[in-house]
């Protein structure tokens, strides 16, 4: 371990041996034409991974890597050859891999794409980018610094769907000028439990290794893994578990990416109902300020009503966003939608295919060493991260809600106070008490050229913006 405690510092503070790390990466991917890929992280959406990258003629599986060794056992049943690790780093300090994918728990995201990239390698990161808004600040210098290939798991981006929806609202223009978007992600949960002591790792995993960059706090969720999610600690909740995709969908489309991040963000929402172990919100609506298109979010992980196991929706939207035009309006969500004219007939279906291909362009634009192939470049990734985060932020720092209150936030706007009657509504029917449960915040001001908050509100926020790391996994700052 401290051979590789040596190397791992000498990555963070010197850059020679990353530039030879570098070039010899390359020299490898033009001589095989192939790209030998260490996936880090073999749970659900590490198998996917296996399942994906495997597919591909120009990529193979040469290492693997979990903090848990029955995880890691199981994936090694299908890729034999392969090395195996449950220490990431030990993936990275061997010559032999050319690109990592990254698909650990939230807290680890940032760390691992930053080491991988000072140890030459190219990677493929899986949502949220980022534990916080400062890491994916990192991320994002050190790619830059490095001269590395990194692709964030926003697949949808590699649908041609997204292309066809910005030719027809940009030059098409059919339904005429946008006039707003309301961006929707509704998916049943359950609670997590609550026990009265605090849960022990199982005894295959590695707990100082899962958690690397978190705080070593108690656990008292009933399930070690995948709930992890729902703890700040660990997770971003549901903003950075399906939050980043659907708002990543129209960022890209309705904004075509010119709006990096908001100038003001209001939100309200809470962890209600569920007396278990999660912190971060099953329930939330925001209000953003983009300086031109209108752009509203909302969140629940509820029924629709007590009596249903169905999911709440927004004009049939589960998942996905509605864009309010001159002329009509589009409902869609991964993989497709429908255009209405404001008559409520059909105008246009479009259909997808969800992004299949986001593996194989990660591949393709590691093996030509070509970041403008990259359909979510880190950038891109980060902004979008960073819309999710500045709502969860928001949550926190909030307080009591108040009907009146959330109102104010734009009371010329029809659509806000029907966004905030319709989860008042819902909430109601499942006899939330909103101002016991439910924070409203006040209105953070965002200077996208900082990145950082400012104005009245800055001081509570500004910290949640970063967090405290335990010595041997901080993440560097990057200059």
């Amino acid at each position: 371990m401290s051979r590789i405690n040596r190397r791992s510092f000498f990555w963070q503070s010197a850059g020679i041996g990353a530039a030879l790390a570098v070039s010899a990466a390359r020299a490898k991917q033009d001589v095989n034409g192939q790209l030998n890929l260490g996936l880090i992280g073999l749970g659900a959406r590490g198998n996917e991974h296996l399942r994906r990258f495997g597919s591909l003629p120009n990529a193979r599986i040469a290492a693997l890597c979990d903090t848990d060794s029955a995880l890691l056992a199981a994936a090694a049943k299908q890729y034999p050859e392969a090395t195996r690790h449950t220490d990431l780093r030990r993936v990275l300090d061997d010559p032999n891999i050319d690109a990592v994918a990254i698909a650990t728990c939230n807290h680890w995201h940032a760390l691992a794409a930053i080491w991988a990239c000072q140890a030459g390698k190219d990677v493929y990161v899986e949502k949220p980018l980022s534990h916080s808004h400062w890491e994916g600040q990192q991320v994002v210098k050190a790619a830059a610094k490095y001269d590395r290939i990194v692709q964030v798991g926003t697949q949808q981006r590699s649908d041609p769907l997204q292309d066809e929806l910005k030719d027809f609202f940009h030059a098409e223009k059919i339904l005429g000028p946008i006039e707003h978007v309301e961006v929707c992600r509704f998916g049943v949960r359950a609670p997590i439990g609550k026990r009265s002591t605090p849960l022990e790792p199982p005894s295959t995993v590695d707990y100082n290794l899962w958690l690397g960059p978190a705080l070593d706090q108690p656990m008292y969720r009933d399930k070690f893994h995948y709930d992890w999610h729902w703890n700040w600690n660990t997770g971003n909740g549901e903003m950075g578990n399906w939050g980043v995709h659907v708002l990543d969908d129209a960022l890209n489309v309705v904004f075509r990416d010119e709006v990096p991040f908001p100038r003001r963000v209001t939100a309200a929402g809470g962890r209600v109902l569920w007396n278990d172990a999660g912190q971060t919100p099953n329930a939330c609506f925001a209000h953003f300020d983009t300086g031109s298109i209108p752009m509203l979010f909302v969140l629940s992980n509820l029924t629709d009503g007590p009596t249903t196991n169905r999911p709440l929706n927004l004009r049939g939207v589960e998942s996905g966003y509605v864009i309010q035009c001159e002329g009509g309006h589009y409902c869609g969500g991964r993989g497709g939608g429908a255009a209405c004219d404001s008559q409520g007939k059909l105008v246009r279906k479009f259909q997808g295919d969800t992004g299949v291909n986001h593996f194989r362009n990660f591949v393709d634009a590691a093996l030509a060493h070509d970041r403008g192939r990259l359909k979510a470049d880190v950038p891109i990734g980060h902004r979008s991260t960073a819309w999710c985060s500045l709502v969860d932020i928001a949550i926190r720092v909030g307080a009591g809600y108040e009907h009146d209150q959330a109102l104010a936030v734009d009371r010329d706007s029809e659509n806000w106070a029907a966004m905030t009657n319709l989860v008042e509504r819902h909430l109601g029917e499942h006899y939330v008490d909103l101002a016991a449960q439910l924070k409203l915040s006040p209105t953070l001001e965002f200077d996208a050229a900082a990145e950082r908050f400012a104005g009245a509100h800055a001081t509570s926020a500004i910290p949640l913006l970063r967090r405290e790391y335990r010595a041997e996994f901080t993440v560097p700052e990057m200059v």
